[in-house]
């Protein structure tokens, strides 16, 4: 029997074929001879056999004990010898209702959870494993092996049928199964295994595609996008599905009644979710709504009934909408509101909802920065920028940045400073200066949801200067009064304690683990001279001979640790 890839019909180059020997319930020794020459045989014809030999009884034992045996059986086909006997073992195998079912869905599940955390439960990694990685292969397999075993369905369209799956589901997973297993070319380039969308190799594949480079958007970061947004819908699917498999697996308690959390909403014992379709025709805005009810509610999930009309309703959210006052109200209470605002900014990203709300963001969705210091796709940066802020905001973690934290305690406006967050890259690939196109959009999106005028140029002063002071301590003379630190921000403390917090959120995000306690003494410096300068006045900075004097005394003290004399240092001894 063919079973794994090779029984699915699925072998891409350099994967195992993977067969199974299954005897009647004889002695196995009584073949191993034979076994032994076919093994060898495959071996020397080029194929990299993965093989087992068992009898019925021993994959009945096996299937109950071993989750991988039992998802290979439930892959198996014929290639040669007595159908009879492999129908023997499927109806050997046959799991008993609920309970095997239940156990053998926690062993996967369980399973994918494990793998997701070894990729940082994130489809955005720099160097994707296409199989393995969150939003891969395995998430689409994942769904195929626990419908065969839960509804005894022979392929995905099955479900369809069944009324589990829609068929716009069906064909998303489709289309992003076609799109992962395309993007296996490694295998060919490398003539080995190789999973991995390494660096040299994105280039290549890039150019394979048919991609070309345009103003301000490189080929390969067009090739790795798509890569992105279609693996992120499969991870989204994966979820969506996966609850629905795992709400019959679980015992009902009376705390799963849902309870009320206003007249849009209601709050299940484990996740969030809307009660009506009707309800969401009715009123589109729900979408987002949802999300925010959960975060008032300290809710842990969205429910996938909720889900799944969030995937039929999000495109409604037009133009009109987003101009719309509840909409507009809604978005600026999520940003107020005292907890959870990163949490349910990930949660409307995640089911598409910030990018048809902010339709410039769905422009960076995805969207790869091909060098070795970003370490995120733009949006996946922008919400870790949003994260750094509120964490500065959080008293649990005052310890970590405490001038930082301190100085976010008094700013007038912090969600000024989430705006700034969400717009600082926004026009990334655009072509032109990004600070400047996402300065005019950030004051733009401030006017339509009624913010102030003086509140709205801040904010896109500071998507357009929030590179100034990583560039200016890095690159710059930090104590000289004429550096366009100080320059830059008018004379006003207020700009300088926006822009320093926006700064190392923007900078520890950009790559975590490069940030280090240089960096960060060189903001903290920077931003205290330039608050001293602002105190001294702009027009009257500190003289220089006073400036002049502080090198020298510094010198001197380092000179002296040196054993250097008093006399060399002045040219008054000998030389």
């Amino acid at each position: 029997m063919a079973v794994g890839g090779y029984g699915r019909g699925e072998l891409y180059p350099a994967s195992d074929v993977d067969v199974m020997i299954l005897l009647d319930d004889g002695d196995a020794t009584a073949v191993a001879g034979a076994v032994e020459r076919l093994v060898t045989l495959l071996w020397d014809i080029g194929l990299e056999v993965g093989h087992s030999v068992r009898t019925v009884a021993e994959c009945r034992d096996e299937a109950e004990r071993d989750v991988t045996v039992a998802t290979n059986i439930l892959e198996s086909r014929l290639i040669a010898g007595q159908p009879g006997l492999l129908e023997a073992m499927r109806t050997a195998t046959r799991p008993r209702p609920d309970l095997a079912q239940r156990r053998y869905f926690a062993a996967k599940w369980e399973e994918q959870k494990a793998r997701h955390r070894k990729y940082n439960d994130s489809a955005y990694n720099l160097e994707p494993n296409i199989k393995e990685n969150p939003g891969g292969l395995r998430d689409i397999q994942m769904i195929g092996w626990v419908a065969k075993r839960h509804f005894g369905a022979a392929t995905m369209h099955d479900l369809v049928a069944r009324g589990f799956l829609t068929q716009a589901e069906h064909q998303d997973l489709m289309a992003g199964q076609a799109h992962s297993a395309d993007s296996l070319r490694p295998h060919l380039l490398t003539g080995r295994r190789e999973d991995r969308l390494l660096f040299d190799h994105q280039r290549v594949l890039a150019r394979d595609f048919g991609y070309a480079d345009t103003a301000g958007n490189l080929a390969v970061e067009q090739f790795m996008q798509s890569y992105y947004q279609t693996v992120i819908q499969l991870n989204r699917l994966n979820e969506l599905l996966l609850q629905l498999f795992r709400r019959p697996s679980c015992c009902a308690t009376s705390s799963d009644e849902p309870q009320p959390i206003n007249s849009g909403s209601k709050r299940a014992a484990a996740s969030s979710r809307s009660p009506t379709r009707t309800s969401f025709a009715a009123s589109r805005w729900r979408c987002s709504r949802s999300s925010c009810c959960s975060a008032a509610s300290g809710a842990d999930g969205v429910k996938a009934s909720t889900i799944r009309l969030i995937r039929t309703y999000r495109d409604s959210i037009d133009e009109n909408l987003r101009t719309g006052l509840p909409a507009r109200s809604l978005f600026m209470e999520i940003l107020r509101q005292p907890r959870g605002i990163t949490h349910e900014l990930r949660r409307m990203h995640r089911y598409g909802i910030l990018a048809r709300y902010l339709p410039e963001f769905r422009a960076v969705t995805g969207r790869m920065q091909y060098d070795l210091f970003h370490v995120f796709t733009v949006d996946e940066h922008t919400l870790w920028v949003v994260r750094n802020i509120r964490r500065l905001m959080v008293p649990a973690f005052f310890h970590e940045f405490p001038l930082c934290s301190e100085i976010a305690q008094n700013i007038p406006k912090p969600e000024l400073l989430y705006i700034a967050g969400l717009f600082h890259d926004i026009a990334k690939g655009r072509g032109g200066d990004h600070s400047e196109l996402g300065a005019e959009d950030a004051y733009t999106f401030c006017i339509r949801h009624g913010l102030s005028e003086y509140d709205s140029r801040l904010v896109g002063w500071l998507v357009r200067r929030h590179l100034l002071m990583s560039m200016t301590a890095q690159r710059m003379d930090i104590e000289d009064p004429s550096h366009p630190a100080v320059r830059g921000h008018g004379g006003d403390p207020v700009r300088l304690d926006y822009l320093y917090l926006l700064t190392v959120a923007d900078v520890r995000a950009t790559n975590p683990a490069r940030w280090n306690s240089w960096k960060d003494s060189l903001l903290r410096q920077l931003y205290t001279e330039t608050q001293h300068a602002l105190m001294r006045g702009l027009d009257n900075p500190r003289a220089q001979d006073e400036l002049i004097g502080e090198k020298q005394a510094e010198a001197r003290r380092l000179l002296a640790a040196g054993q250097v004399s008093q006399e060399a240092v002045t040219g008054s001894g000998s030389t």
